[in-house]
């Protein structure tokens, strides 16, 4: 590292191509006035009333904000984010809450460290270490892998691989550098979910090459018809290799908590515990005991996933077989085919005749080694708001590309 460029990664992550997707779009859309009352379709924050009981939890502990928490997270915490993932999934064997869960502020938090820590973890590269990252994705796969010092490779998802990367695509040269591999399932933002047999594939890849799987599964308990399968049933009663990273924020509808978990590889939990502790903020003991109080509770989850029902009901009967629409699996987006328009030029054009704010696909993710833009002429469309703004907003979106 030279005097001249002390931060590489701060140096890379301002060019065009890392920069955050709502840097962009606030750019994108700088100085045009919506042309009717705005509805933000942009970002996957969640609209949905709290649970209720959000309030009355956090009443009972409020003196509690007055100590440091652990570390690790209460010991209740992590029992309760062990005892439902026994209950959720068809696990080998029970998790073990002590060496195998962690607490993290959400799951960017985690899983961003989490590159971190595998640059150390994993050993014996051959070449420059990469860290394979599903093309779209969630902003911080590259943000961690840029951070880790690693080769941020980004593997096509799109209509032909079946919104997944293709595995049988993947040369040998390039797994044998591999670092970790990132995967969301259900998948940010085409909403595709990986069969067991798909997850079955990428734990054998993974211990054949001795590198990471970090499995994104936020949007695991939002699906339309039978629960995702998850990465730690495909993983064996030692969960080698393998960690999980749940949080609140959209199966609970509380982003504003930043409360989730990591789960898995006891060998990397202990290291990334390590970083943790002198790295990323504790979780304050009254947002703990929400989210335990949420971990026991599934009458709440079940309404949330019924309320983004009603509203892909709704998609269905207003878009029809437009732009490509199909209903998703799982997660709570729109992926748009607007490629007759340009997926910015449809974005500024919603923005400016119809005040419907939506994030152009290109941005959601980066040219491939095979010299294109898998999100280019699309759009993601986050399915966030109550029924009637988002029918309200669908309409409008008809309206001005039909």
């Amino acid at each position: 590292m030279s005097p001249a460029d002390p931060v590489p990664f701060l140096k890379t992550a301002r060019t065009s191509d890392q920069r955050s997707p709502f840097v962009r779009l606030a750019e994108l859309l700088e100085g045009v006035e919506p042309g009717q009352p705005p509805i933000s379709l942009a970002v996957g924050e969640p609209q949905h009333p709290i649970p209720a009981f959000v309030g009355p939890v956090l009443q009972a502990n409020l003196a509690e904000f007055g100590r440091y928490p652990p570390n690790k997270g209460l010991p209740r915490f992590c029992e309760a984010a062990a005892a439902w993932l026994n209950r959720r999934y068809h696990l080998p064997r029970p998790v073990d809450p002590a060496r195998e869960v962690t607490i993290v502020a959400g799951t960017r938090e985690g899983l961003f460290l989490a590159a971190i820590v595998a640059r150390r973890f994993v050993k014996n590269r051959t070449g420059r270490p990469a860290i394979l990252v599903p093309n779209p994705f969630y902003a911080v796969y590259s943000a961690g892998a840029l951070a880790a010092d690693c080769e941020p490779v980004y593997l096509a998802a799109n209509a032909e691989t079946g919104f997944l990367p293709d595995l049988d695509a993947l040369s040998d040269e390039l797994l044998s550098r591999t670092v970790a591999l990132y995967l969301a399932s259900p998948s940010n933002p085409q909403g595709a979910v990986a069969s067991a047999e798909y997850l079955a594939r990428v734990v054998a890849l993974a211990r054949r090459f001795a590198f990471l799987v970090f499995a994104d599964e936020c949007y695991s308990e939002i699906y339309s018809h039978h629960a995702p399968a998850g990465m730690l049933e495909a993983a064996g009663a030692d969960f080698a290799n393998v960690i999980v990273f749940h949080s609140l924020s959209k199966r609970s509808s509380l982003p504003g908590l930043r409360v989730g978990f990591a789960a898995g590889d006891a060998r990397f939990i202990a290291p990334y515990l390590d970083l943790r502790t002198v790295s990323a903020p504790q979780i304050p003991v009254p947002a703990q005991e929400v989210a335990i109080a949420a971990y026991n509770d599934e009458a709440h989850v079940d309404e949330n996933r019924a309320l983004y029902r009603a509203k892909f009901d709704l998609a269905d009967q207003i878009l029809g077989d437009r732009y490509g629409y199909r209903r998703p699996a799982g997660g709570f987006f729109l992926w748009l085919d607007v490629r007759a328009h340009g997926d910015e030029a449809a974005t500024l054009r919603l923005w400016r005749e119809a005040g419907v704010r939506v994030l152009p696909g290109s941005y959601a993710a980066r040219v491939g080694p095979d010299g294109r833009n898998p999100g280019d002429g699309y759009l993601r469309v986050a399915m966030v708001q109550d029924a009637a703004t988002t029918a309200e907003a669908l309409h409008r979106l008809v309206a001005t590309l039909r």
